[in-house]
């Protein structure tokens, strides 16, 4: 399969294209890196990353950017970054890309274990993750051509938390995360929200 990886210079995207690309051919983007390039809080920019790399099989996402900030402390910009880029940015994908993918092709997202368990300061980014399940599941119902659009929800990532200085003993693995997304890939799965810990 011909499948385009966006945010695939991250810590999870290049685990992903690790695994992946043993038997795919990925076309890797960014925003400043990879392949080719595009700005997620951008429609246009998102039109012209599929108008330069046409015709695919699968789309995966592993980008998307929202901010922590204690509700009390959140702006209207923290807001819009949130609902703009990781939230429209990966719809825009679907809505799209769907005219870019194969028939029987899939799309998947990333959410995250905010959306479910919240924590202090994840408010803008609960938001836009739980949206994003909830999109997922009721575009699988409409998208038609036997297309498939699920949402991967990874936990805090191990990788990530000892870059923060964080305690990474309850985090996952970038190679165990990346998983969840190979099974959404080529599995059967439609509609649906995958939690990373269940594929590790």
């Amino acid at each position: 399969m011909k499948i385009l990886l966006i945010g695939a210079t991250g810590t999870i995207g290049k685990a992903v294209a690790a695994q992946l690309s043993s038997q795919h051919k990925i076309i890797s983007a960014g925003y400043r890196d990879g392949d080719v390039q595009v700005d997620l809080g951008s429609k246009e920019s998102i039109q012209h990353l599929f108008e330069t790399v046409g015709q695919i099989d699968a789309v995966v996402c592993t980008a998307g950017a929202a901010g922590f900030a204690p509700f009390s402390e959140l702006t209207d910009a923290d807001y819009q970054l949130a609902l703009t880029n990781k939230l429209m940015g990966q719809i825009n994908l679907v809505r799209i890309g769907q005219h870019y993918v194969s028939d029987g092709g899939s799309i998947t997202l990333t959410s995250g274990i905010l959306s479910r368990e919240p924590m202090p300061g994840s408010v803008a980014i609960s938001m836009a993750n739980g949206a994003l399940e909830s999109f997922s599941k009721a575009v699988s119902l409409e998208i038609g051509r036997g297309l498939r659009v699920n949402t991967v929800s990874p936990v805090f990532v191990k990788e990530t938390m000892e870059m923060m200085g964080m305690d990474s003993s309850t985090g996952l693995s970038a190679e165990d995360t990346a998983k969840a997304y190979v099974a959404a890939v080529q599995g059967e799965h439609s509609g649906e929200t995958l939690d990373t810990p269940d594929f590790s």
